[in-house]
C-alpha cells in the first residue's frame, strides 16, 4: 500500500465514524445533519436541546424518533435527583428525568453509546438516556445540573461501570430545568410532575 492508497484509508475510515443516517418517520432530516434542534414546551417555560447526531448517532436518532412519534406530548418531568433526597447515596448526583406519555409504546431497546466512544461528558446541562442494564434504554432521559462525571463510562453511579450515553446539550431554559429539580416532591418522585405539553423537532 502506497502513501496515498494510506491517506484514502484513513480519510475514509473518518468519514465513516462521523457519517449516519438517521431515518425519523415524518421528519426529513438533512443528510449527515450534526446537531438538530428539539424543544420541550413545558407547564415550567420553554426547553430547547441541542441533540448531537454527529456523536453520538444511535442516541441522537432514538430520541429524535420519540419526539416524532409524540412520545412526549403529555410525557413529564417526574423524577429530581438532588442533595436532599440523596443524603445516604453512596455516590449522588443531581439531575432531573422525564418520561413519555403513560400510554406510549416504548420502541426496542437502543445499543449503549458510552463517552469513552463519543466524547461526550455528563456536564452541567448534559442530556442523557436512563437506563438500568447496558443496551436497554427505550424512552427516559434525564438533564444533568452540575457536572456529573461519575455518569460518564468508568463512573460509579452505576455499578456496572459503563456509564450513561450523552447525546445532547441544554441550549436555552437552564433556569427552568433548576426550578423542576428544586420542585417539591416526596423522595424522588416530583410532586406533582411537571408536564410536557409537547415536544418539536426544529430543522436548521
Amino acid at each position: 500500500m502506497n502513501r496515498v492508497q494510506l491517506a484514502l484509508g484513513i480519510a475514509l475510515l473518518i468519514l465513516s465514524r462521523f457519517a449516519h443516517s438517521c431515518e425519523v418517520p415524518g421528519v426529513r432530516l438533512p443528510p449527515a445533519l450534526p446537531i438538530a434542534r428539539v424543544t420541550l414546551d413545558t407547564e415550567a417555560g420553554e426547553i430547547a436541546i441541542a441533540v448531537d447526531l454527529k456523536h453520538a448517532p444511535l442516541t441522537a436518532c432514538n430520541f429524535l424518533k420519540y419526539v416524532a412519534a409524540g412520545a412526549y406530548s403529555v410525557g413529564y418531568f417526574g423524577r429530581t435527583v438532588r442533595s436532599d433526597n440523596q443524603t445516604t447515596a453512596p455516590v449522588p448526583i443531581a439531575v432531573i428525568q422525564a418520561y413519555p406519555n403513560k400510554d406510549f409504546v416504548v420502541f426496542a431497546p437502543v445499543a449503549l453509546e458510552r463517552t469513552k466512544d463519543t466524547n461526550l461528558r455528563h456536564l452541567d446541562g448534559t442530556v442523557s438516556m436512563a437506563r438500568k442494564s447496558p443496551d436497554d434504554a427505550t424512552a427516559k432521559f434525564f438533564i444533568c445540573i452540575g457536572d456529573q462525571p461519575e455518569l460518564d463510562f468508568g463512573g460509579r453511579r452505576n455499578p456496572d461501570g459503563q456509564g450513561f450515553a450523552a447525546f445532547g446539550k441544554i441550549v436555552r431554559g437552564m433556569p427552568i430545568v433548576q426550578r423542576i429539580q428544586a420542585g417539591a416532591a416526596e423522595g424522588e418522585q416530583l410532586t406533582p410532575p411537571v408536564t410536557i405539553r409537547g415536544a418539536h423537532i426544529v430543522i436548521p
